[in-house]
C-alpha cells in the first residue's frame, strides 16, 4: 500500500500536466464520475457533511486497522473533490489520517481556485474524515 504522501506526490503530478484551470476542473470532473456510486443506503442525514453547500454523503469502514471511506456529491465538482480525499486517506490507519499533512490541496492550487463556499466545504470534508479516523482510534485502543 502507498504512503498518503506517496498517492499525495502522485495527483499533484496529474494535475501538473496542465496549466490552464479548465483542464484541471476537467480531471476533477473525470475524477469524480470515477468514483463508484454510494450505495443508497449509506445516503443518510447522519452520513451528510455539515458545513457544505452541496450535499456530500461520507461513509468510513474500520476494517484490519485501516479506515475506508466511500462518498458522493451532487455536485460534480465537488464530487471530485471528495475523491482526491478518499483516493488520500482511504485504506490508512487512524493515526496516518490524524497526522497527515494534506499538502496536494496547495500544491495542484486547489485552494485558491475554489469558491468560499467550496473551500469551506473542503475543510469540512477533511474535518469529518479526520473526525472518523479518531472515533476509530479512540474505539479500538
Amino acid at each position: 500500500m502507498k504512503s498518503i504522501d506517496e498517492i499525495q506526490d502522485e495527483i499533484i503530478e496529474e494535475f501538473s500536466v496542465f496549466d490552464d484551470w479548465m483542464d484541471k476542473y476537467a480531471l476533477l470532473i473525470d475524477l469524480g464520475n470515477a468514483l463508484p456510486p454510494l450505495d443508497e443506503k449509506y445516503k443518510t442525514s447522519e452520513n451528510l457533511i455539515e458545513g457544505c453547500q452541496s450535499r456530500v454523503w461520507l461513509q468510513a469502514d474500520y476494517r484490519e486497522g485501516s479506515v475506508y471511506f466511500e462518498a458522493e456529491s451532487d455536485a460534480i465538482i465537488v464530487k471530485g473533490i471528495v475523491s482526491l480525499l478518499v483516493r488520500v486517506l482511504s485504506g490508512h490507519t487512524p493515526d496516518e489520517i490524524l497526522n497527515a499533512h494534506l499538502y496536494f490541496i496547495d500544491r495542484i492550487g486547489l485552494n485558491e481556485h475554489l469558491s468560499p463556499t467550496r473551500s469551506n466545504g473542503l475543510v469540512a470534508m477533511v474535518k469529518q474524515m479526520r473526525m472518523y479516523a479518531l472515533a476509530f482510534k479512540v474505539k479500538n485502543n
